[in-house]
């Protein structure tokens, strides 16, 4: 660690929590976290600050650090003593548009770094020489570290850069890669260019620091890293972890100012809880892509068993892994749908009564959740398997109660299949879903088609409840919406009506107390 002690000398540290982070927040910050940051940050031994992306307009939401207007880095930089900076995606930029994006932020931004592809390279470098030729440092922040051998003519060509190039930042956009890996490109990197080498890691193996640490060892001289280690995915190396350390080789660091910083930056982790887990590792360990990953995890319909499960089919080169026959159903006049609503158990001796009375309702289980309560029905039972309902289903019914049939939605399936052993020979796919083009993958959407293709008139609904209070968690909000968008897409598809047994709170079911029917 001495060869560390005399890197700190020279080491420039560029922090890019707004930038990173912003993938959670949409790159909105509160105009008091932005104010702690910058004012912390004068006091503490980091060189650069990236704020945010330069974006043309677009169609999707980004805040306020999404597009950094002029307005809010002009307020930035008059309280900021550091070096600040913008990243540009090199992907989505044209020359023509650097006039519009970037001369107006003369004299209030240093450093422009572009993401850059290294399919891209060429296209890039020639995106930083008009960069240049503008009076801004330019960075080539190039991803994909982990895979760059793969490109061919890539890594000999580098030395195009020479004369352009600012600052050449290893990306490990995966998060994979290993610090052997890393010493060796650096060194290979080193050799080619002229200018500063950086590196920015990625914290899915959990390598983040030793991989940095490593990085400068060899000779790099500028280190990116995030406050809590937010960032993209499972986030970047942690700007107090890496101060810390090199607050022990020399560094001088004020602590009160970093811990103040840490705690604007704590109800953001509390919301949206970023690092590393099983999904990221996975993805990290095969060098998959984050974007994809990380709406997975975000969305909280998707287990983890369901994550990891679409991310081996990935890595075995597989749409998916597993394929039924196509169900051919047999016709039911009547079909009761049940959700996982509390209803379902407020009102089981009455749903048996109406099953016993009517043998000829066919029961779809959108979940699983209460099938138990109906192990002893003699009715035809139909099970709809879509994300975690396998694991819940081997829960809730074991194989000696099983009598039904599973159904799943159309091949492919987003996030790869799993069905109990028992129920393999009993198992079917639905042909392609026509009623919505909306939420593909969803139980209820699943169910709806069941009812479709018994031709089935009369549709019962039981434990779709709806969430009552003026506030409601982001699951309920997400899953109401969902269920109301499914409700109106089936009725103005089929003409058919819906019709709730049990207490509900969406209005496209029209309500029918089950006890009329008794």
């Amino acid at each position: 660690m001495d060869k560390l002690s005399d890197c700190v000398l020279n080491l420039n540290i560029l922090d890019c929590t707004f930038r990173d982070g912003g993938y959670y927040t949409n790159w909105d910050f509160d105009d008091t976290v932005i104010d702690e940051y910058v004012k912390g940050m004068n006091s503490l031994p980091v060189n650069y600050l990236e704020l945010g992306y330069r974006n043309k307009p677009s169609g999707e939401y980004m805040g306020k650090l999404g597009y950094s207007p002029v307005s809010v880095l002009r307020k930035i930089r008059e309280k900021s003593e550091k070096k600040l900076a913008i990243m540009l995606n090199e992907k989505s930029t044209v020359p023509d548009d650097l006039d519009y994006l970037l001369s107006p932020l003369a004299g209030i931004i240093d450093m422009v770094r572009l993401a850059v592809d290294p399919e891209n390279f060429e296209r890039a470098r020639l995106l930083a020489c008009e960069i240049k030729k503008m009076g801004f440092e330019v960075a080539f922040n190039t991803m994909y570290m982990s895979k760059w051998k793969d490109y061919e003519g890539f890594l000999n060509n580098l030395g195009t850069l020479n004369g352009v190039a600012d600052l050449f930042v290893m990306v490990d956009s995966f998060g994979g890669i290993l610090p052997e890996e890393v010493k060796e490109i650096t060194g290979l990197v080193k050799s080619k260019l002229d200018c500063h080498v950086g590196f920015h890691g990625h914290n899915n193996l959990q390598l983040a620091l030793i991989n940095t640490l490593t990085a400068i060892e060899s000779g790099a001289d500028f280190v990116d890293a995030t406050i809590l280690g937010m960032g993209r995915g499972a986030g970047n190396l942690n700007t107090e972890l890496l101060l810390t350390l090199l607050g022990k080789k020399g560094l001088r660091v004020n602590f009160n100012v970093l811990g103040d910083i840490l705690q604007a930056f704590k109800p953001l982790s509390d919301i949206y809880g970023w690092g590393t887990n099983l999904p990221y590792m996975i993805s990290g360990a095969n060098s998959m892509p984050q974007k994809e990953v990380m709406d997975w995890v975000a969305n909280r319909t998707y287990s983890f068993n369901s994550i990891v499960r679409a991310l081996d089919n990935k890595r075995n080169k597989l749409i998916d892994n597993a394929h039924y026959p196509i169900w051919k159903a047999g016709p039911s006049e009547k079909a009761l749908i049940i959700g996982g609503g509390k209803t379902v158990i407020e009102h089981c001796s009455a749903i048996h009564e109406l099953l016993s009375n009517y043998p000829e309702i066919t029961v779809i289980f959108a979940t699983t959740k209460h099938a138990n309560l109906f192990k002893d029905i003699s009715n035809r039972k139909i099970y709809c398997l879509v994300g975690n309902e396998s694991k819940r289903m081997k829960q809730k019914i074991s194989a000696d109660e099983f009598d039904g049939i599973c159904v799943l939605p159309p091949y492919p399936r987003t996030m790869g299949t799993e069905v109990p052993c028992y129920a393999e020979n009993h198992t079917f796919e639905l042909p392609e879903i026509a009623f919505t083009k909306n939420y593909l993958d969803s139980c209820t959407t699943t169910a709806l088609k069941v009812a479709i293709e018994m031709k089935s008139s009369t549709i019962y609904f039981a434990g779709y409840d709806g969430y009552r209070g003026s506030v409601l968690s982001e699951k309920e909000a997400i899953l109401t919406i969902e269920n109301r968008t499914l409700f109106d897409d089936f009725k103005r598809h089929t003409g058919k009506e819906l019709i709730s047994l049990t207490p509900t709170l969406y209005q496209a079911l029209t309500v029918k107390s089950i006890y009329l029917l008794l």
